[in-house]
């Protein structure tokens, strides 16, 4: 049978070990994940501009552009920021307003859009 004083130690160390756990937590992320459609056809050529000017967006965890097997003309982008303000400032970057203005056109429109707080992953 344990002796008292080692099961009140344990269960001691038991009650902090979460707080300890919650203050080791790095602070949520944000998140942007959407779907986007491409005129037809032009898909390749709106994911090329949007994957090269996203190479050096300060705050950006992850930016990463994917298309849809069930769509020929969607693409589907997940971002990561360390914050709202991360992301609000990228858009006025001047790679990123140039990317945008060059991509409009290749933009037939937006499905989805969905906010999130990131709480980590792999690769963040």
């Amino acid at each position: 049978m344990p002796d008292r004083r080692a099961v009140l130690g344990m269960a001691g160390a038991a009650a902090v070990l979460p707080r300890a756990a919650l203050a080791a937590t790095p602070p949520a992320m944000y998140g942007v994940m959407g779907k986007m459609k491409a005129q037809p056809g032009k898909r390749a050529d709106l994911v090329a501009i949007l994957l090269d000017a996203t190479a050096d967006m300060p705050g950006c965890r992850s930016y990463i552009v994917a298309e849809d097997l069930n769509d020929a003309d969607a693409i589907w982008i997940t971002e990561v920021w360390d914050d709202e303000a991360s992301h609000k400032a990228s858009l006025t970057l001047p790679d990123v307003k140039a990317a945008i203005t060059k991509a409009r056109p290749l933009i037939a429109g937006f499905e989805s859009q969905t906010i999130t707080r990131v709480l980590g992953g792999t690769g963040l």
